[in-house]
């Protein structure tokens, strides 16, 4: 359901600049930071933490608020990985809180899905249906059915977690709804059949 590569307000140096030699300026957090999304994406998930919790101090020192957004981002994603599920929650809603003062709802939406994903391994299933009917209401505004049809799923398999399954066939149908309205038939079916199977459950 969600990225493990996303730059909330974009302001850092991209990964292809890394190992350039003609940039000698580089200030240390951004170093720092450019080497924790090598570390990361190499799966050293402990060198990574490392890189961005250093790229985190060094632009709070420079008062960057745009470069700390982007590092809690990632430490947030490494804790992620790591399974360190509060922690990243704490990272996310750090950049969060920057990402709404700057009005970025976009880089908001990103954030929020990737902190539903750390409460519902949490087994915070309230919040994380908090965070998804959130991001609901984005699609809703936004007029996105891709989106809204991505969420209602989740609110879908989150609700049969929980034991309720009317509310998760609701979502399901929704989703089928969603599809028949533009006309795809087959995926209609598929999900109304998937709400007709959760009823059916015991």
């Amino acid at each position: 359901m969600v990225s493990d590569h996303i730059q909330p307000l974009g302001s850092l140096l991209p990964m292809a600049g890394e190992n350039s030699s003609d940039e000698p300026t580089i200030d240390p957090a951004k170093k720092d930071y450019i080497e924790g999304r090598k570390f990361f994406g190499n799966g050293d998930y402990t060198q990574a933490a490392l890189a961005f919790h250093n790229a985190l101090k060094g632009f709070e020192e420079q008062g960057n608020e745009q470069g700390v957004a982007n590092a809690a981002d990632r430490l947030g994603d490494t804790c992620l990985a790591r399974d360190e599920y509060a922690m990243a929650i704490a990272n996310y809603q750090r950049a969060g809180a920057i990402c709404e003062k700057e009005d970025d709802s976009f880089s908001q939406l990103a954030l929020n899905k990737k902190m539903a994903v750390a409460y519902r391994k949490l087994g915070d299933r309230e919040k994380a249906l908090e965070l998804l009917y959130d991001m609901l209401e984005h699609y809703r505004l936004t007029q996105n059915p891709k989106g809204a049809v991505e969420i209602l799923i989740v609110v879908a398999e989150l609700y049969h977690e929980m034991g309720d399954t009317a509310r998760s066939a609701d979502a399901y149908r929704s989703v089928a709804s969603i599809h028949g309205r533009f006309k795809h038939a087959r995926l209609a079916e598929e999900f109304n059949q998937r709400a007709a199977a959760v009823e059916q459950k015991p």
